[in-house]
């Protein structure tokens, strides 16, 4: 995996600020050239620092209010074909690998209560899943963000 250095961060950093903004443009704010923003773009595309537009999506606005985060065990073995039947469940918005009780944090996203009831029963139905401690989030009190790491990085 490629490290980004200051003129990626610089990048990265207006990018956040404006993500509609054109290459040009961000070549003109940032004094760099067409050829490079574009070079410097498409590596971080590649070495996966730019991520899928998805990202971007607000689910409430899909018609999908409520993230509930499921704190799961699994049995170890069976853990890539319970990654595999997760991904076949389109709520499941995200997955990551624990230490600690759980082995996977499991996010997904709901419509209402009831189809909560019904994401919860597929995930309990996944062969190799043992239990899942179930919480419904309240309120997102700090969205997902990296630009104060790009800017701390910058400074120094």
């Amino acid at each position: 995996m490629r490290t980004v250095d200051d003129t990626d961060r610089r990048l990265l950093l207006a990018m956040t600020e404006n993500p509609r903004s054109t290459i040009v443009a961000l070549a003109e704010r940032l004094g760099l050239s067409r050829n490079t923003v574009q070079s410097r773009l498409a590596a971080l595309e590649a070495g996966q620092a730019l991520q899928g537009y998805d990202r971007r999506l607000h689910a409430a606005s899909l018609g999908y209010p409520l993230t509930v985060f499921m704190i799961t065990q699994v049995d170890q073995p069976r853990l890539e074909h319970v990654i595999t039947q997760l991904r076949d469940i389109p709520e499941v918005v995200q997955v990551h690998g624990l230490s600690g009780q759980g082995d996977i944090l499991v996010r997904c996203v709901c419509r209402d209560a009831e189809d909560l009831y019904r994401i919860n029963k597929l995930v309990l139905a996944c062969d190799g899943v043992i239990r899942a401690d179930t919480s419904l989030a309240m309120g997102e009190l700090i969205p997902f963000r990296l630009a104060p790491v790009l800017e701390r990085d910058l400074e120094r």
